[in-house]
């Protein structure tokens, strides 16, 4: 019994090995974006940040299905998703297009780190009391795979830098300001991918797959688009549906209380 006993204490302080594996290759993807950015390779920057968001995504989920989810695991996680999805995207639009507004570039840069950190902190702190279908605010391997895949997008494009530049640092605020709101994305957390599914399902991430590998600098860049403006629409729709159920509340109120008072004129009566 004592041996017993021992050992399960050993592999309370043991690491799980696989998904810190994972957690650990997400990692060094992104500080190779980081040097692939300072060397002038743009492209293979952000490719290796996408790369590292897979990689990422894939970490936690092996995590659940194993059961070998860790507070060392979640802290670490945190740590090389801030390497890997605030210092390398920051780096990597400050030397591909924010150089040239000086000062106000790599602060916008920085914006889009400190952003990060405190979504990452916020998102520790609140996972526990938080709906697991949503996020709060956008996530920062999102907004990093944003950015990597709008500089593939716009790499090929022969337009004034001045205009490239521009967009960039706008978008910068903008993601820094989703990150750290209180707006809803959707998690993907509870698609169940053991139960079995319709045919339609397979057959539509078939062509999915197809039409990314045809273009799929354009496809990824327009599916990311899409979820970073779910968070607005989502969070207004849900407000939006809850304005009609509290009217109805309301009238059910009043009705109850004109009962009421009717009750008690006859009986006055």
């Amino acid at each position: 019994m004592k041996k017993k006993k021992k050992k399960s204490g050993r592999r309370r302080r043991g690491i799980y090995i696989l998904p810190n594996l994972f957690t650990s290759a997400s990692l060094f993807s992104g500080f190779f974006a980081i040097v692939a950015a300072m060397d002038g390779r743009f492209e293979a920057a952000a490719v290796a940040i996408i790369i590292s968001a897979v990689l990422d995504g894939l970490d936690g989920r092996i995590a659940r299905l194993t059961n070998t989810t860790t507070q060392f695991g979640v802290e670490y996680d945190s740590l090389a998703d801030l390497i890997a999805f605030g210092v390398a995207p920051g780096i990597l639009a400050f030397q591909w297009a924010l150089k040239p507004f000086g000062r106000l570039g790599w602060l916008a840069s920085f914006m889009f780190v400190i952003c990060g950190a405190l979504r990452l902190a916020r998102f520790n702190v609140q996972k526990t009391h938080e709906d697991a279908s949503y996020f709060k605010g956008l996530p920062i391997p999102a907004a990093a795979s944003f950015v990597a895949a709008m500089i593939l997008f716009i790499e090929s494009w022969d337009g004034d830098l001045q205009i490239r530049s521009a967009l960039i640092i706008a978008m910068f605020y903008t993601l820094s300001f989703l990150m750290v709101s209180t707006l809803h994305y959707y998690s993907f957390k509870k698609i169940d991918i053991h139960n079995k599914k319709p045919f339609n399902v397979l057959l539509s991430v078939i062509l999915v797959s197809l039409i990314i590998a045809y273009a799929p600098k354009t496809v990824i860049f327009l599916i990311l688009s899409a979820y970073v403006i779910s968070g607005p629409v989502i969070t207004f729709y849900r407000l939006f549906r809850r304005l009609p159920l509290r009217k109805a509340k309301s009238s059910a109120v009043r009705e109850a209380e004109a009962g009421e008072e009717t009750t008690a004129k006859r009986a006055d009566v």
